[in-house]
């Protein structure tokens, strides 16, 4: 057996608050050898990245409290240590790559800068040397254009490279544990699966503990050599990854493993096949089919699109030069049948949100056609689009940030009521309080505020608030990308449930297309702003025609530790599937 490199005993954790103190970790027992991969897992408020930052001592010293228990690293109580002993280790010995680099980087200093700060403070590094060494940490990251890279802000960067400069810090002075806190979930999945594989390259090359903290089980599966399970501030079970998935003791892991996408099937065929059969149509878009509809769906049409362009022009940055333009959406067509689901798939920058916010004229449209129930959008007046907004309505990806936190729930959802129809102040309260129980929550919501609900329930706030004057079209903007797991579940189980109860047809915005075969009926992706492919669920999931496509397919990370596809397939499906979808160099990198 590996000797043990961290090893945690009996850690109690009190945090201090307004509303008396909270117990975030109680009796947590965990170990870590040298070079293993450990996965963290649980839901949002389980304990996970304050165990992470009590290790590293970042917990805030003025309300955080270790009541009990003991933190060794290396044969040292880390406990024990002073902020000046802890500041020699952290970094040096134990590194961590934050979820939001974009939060965690400086935005006032320049990549260079950054890298070349542990250089200097734990390696005794001169400048010279430091910035050679930045720059070969960027190159082994992946970062071709280092240079450029190197001179640049953190803002100037798409969130894939920043944090793979997030990585290059971390591992700028070979850690013995880098502690990864989440730090994929806000990627889209193809560039996921790339800084997972960075990671466990450099696990394997520089023999790095990792300790990743994620609620993605299918990432701990692919990943992971054990893994424990958190709920509620304790450990609820640890055990070896093939063992948790095939027999897990503990009814939360049980219920976890249950919340599971069943796309695993689906990925493990289209991967083992896509690595036999490397060819693939160049999917421009004369040769993608124009519409694929099942035969025998005689529904009607609800939403039609035709040719959808809607160009940005940004600001004149010098006297004599045209402003620069983007395309962010090119061109697309697709239609959608009464009580049916399209879903759009793809990555940031693919164009998926401002095609669902052009439908509903949130963008106003550069150009093309959308008809909605027989009527033109696009030529539609003032008086006419208030009339239409009460029947199309749009849940976004981020309810705390939709709602107005000074708002109340009755007012957030009285708004469009008072807006829309006559109904008086007691009519208006009894259709919020029929809206709220319909999507699971009761009377005693109404007059709480948004940050009195976790983000589930903020989520079915979100859905109740487009549901409140009986749309017929919802647009779904990554309504369940922020979530764990098993509410994810639930929110996805009560749209389908509510489709089926009020008949509504969706346009369903995702990246993760485990999510997507769960809610489609039809599937278009979208590249560049540009329709790729377009089919029904099965086609695309089990002949997917573009190399894109399949990079999608590829990258989703399979919940079977059995199933463990190729890391290297996996890989080339990918760069090939990028290459083909012509995305930005800093994308492509």
């Amino acid at each position: 057996m590996a000797e043990t490199l961290l090893s945690i005993e009996n850690l109690s954790i009190r945090i201090d608050t307004s509303r008396g103190p909270i117990h975030p970790v109680r009796n947590l027992d965990l170990t870590i050898a040298r070079g293993e991969m450990v996965g963290l897992v649980g839901e949002s408020g389980s304990g996970k990245s304050v165990t992470a930052m009590s290790i590293t001592g970042l917990l805030p010293a003025r309300q955080a409290h270790v009541t009990g228990g003991h933190i060794r690293f290396d044969g040292r109580d880390l406990a024990a240590l002073s902020d000046r002993q802890m500041r020699r280790i952290r970094g040096k010995d134990i590194a961590t790559i934050f979820q939001e680099p974009m939060t965690a980087l400086n935005p006032v200093f320049t990549v260079r800068d950054q890298l070349i700060e542990p250089l200097r403070q734990h390696m005794r590094l001169g400048r010279r040397q430091a910035a050679d060494r930045a720059g070969h940490l960027l190159d082994m990251v992946g970062i071709r254009n280092t240079a450029r890279v190197l001179a640049g802000y953190p803002h100037e960067l798409s969130g894939g490279m920043r944090q793979r400069v997030m990585i290059a810090m971390a591992m700028a002075c070979e850690p013995k544990l880098l502690i990864a806190d989440e730090p994929t979930t806000a990627l889209d999945v193809t560039t996921q699966l790339q800084i997972l594989d960075l990671v466990m390259d450099l696990q394997e090359q520089h023999g790095t503990a990792v300790l990743l903290i994620t609620h993605d089980l299918g990432v701990v599966a692919q990943t992971c050599q054990r893994v424990a399970v958190m709920y509620g501030g304790e450990l609820q079970e640890t055990a070896p990854t093939e063992q948790l998935f095939a027999t897990p003791q503990a009814d939360y892991t049980k219920r976890l493993l249950s919340f599971i996408p069943s796309a695993n099937a689906h990925v493990v065929e289209a991967v083992e096949a896509l690595a036999e059969d490397g060819t693939a149509s160049d999917g421009s878009p004369a040769r993608v089919a124009a519409r694929a509809e099942a035969p025998d769906d005689d529904a009607p049409v609800l939403l039609e699109v035709t040719d959808l362009t809607k160009v940005f022009t940004g600001r004149r940055r010098r006297l004599g030069r045209p402003a620069a333009t983007i395309r962010a959406v090119d061109g697309v067509s697709f239609r959608v049948r009464r009580g049916r689901t399209l879903a759009i798939v793809g990555e940031s920058g693919s164009g998926k949100s401002t095609t669902g916010r052009a439908l509903l004229r949130l963008h106003e449209p550069t150009s093309g056609s959308v008809t909605f129930n027989g009527a033109d959008l696009l030529a539609a007046g003032d008086d006419e689009m208030r009339r239409l907004r009460s029947e199309m309505q749009i849940v976004f990806q981020d309810t705390y940030a939709s709602l107005d936190p000074r708002w109340t729930i009755h007012r957030a959802l009285a708004e469009p009521l008072r807006l829309h129809t006559d109904l008086d102040d007691t009519a208006i309260r009894a259709r919020i309080v029929e809206v709220l129980e319909t999507v699971g929550l009761g009377e005693d919501a109404i007059d709480r505020f948004p940050h009195e609900f976790s983000g589930g329930q903020r989520q079915r706030i979100g859905i109740a608030r487009a549901l409140i004057l009986n749309p017929s079209l919802v647009v779904c903007d990554e309504p369940v990308s922020a979530l764990d797991v098993s509410v994810q579940a639930q929110v996805l189980d009560l749209m389908k449930q509510l489709q089926r109860d009020l008949g509504l047809t969706y346009v369903f915005i995702s990246h993760d297309l485990s999510v997507v075969e769960m809610m489609a009926d039809e599937i278009v992706v979208m590249s560049q702003g540009r329709v790729v492919e377009q089919g029904t669920v099965e086609e695309i999931f089990t002949r997917p025609r573009h190399p894109y496509t399949r990079a999608l397919l590829a990258a989703i990370p399979v919940a079977d530790p059995t199933a463990r596809v190729d890391r290297a397939v996996r890989r080339r499906i990918v760069e090939r599937g990028v290459a083909a979808a012509d995305l930005p160099e800093k994308e492509a990198a």
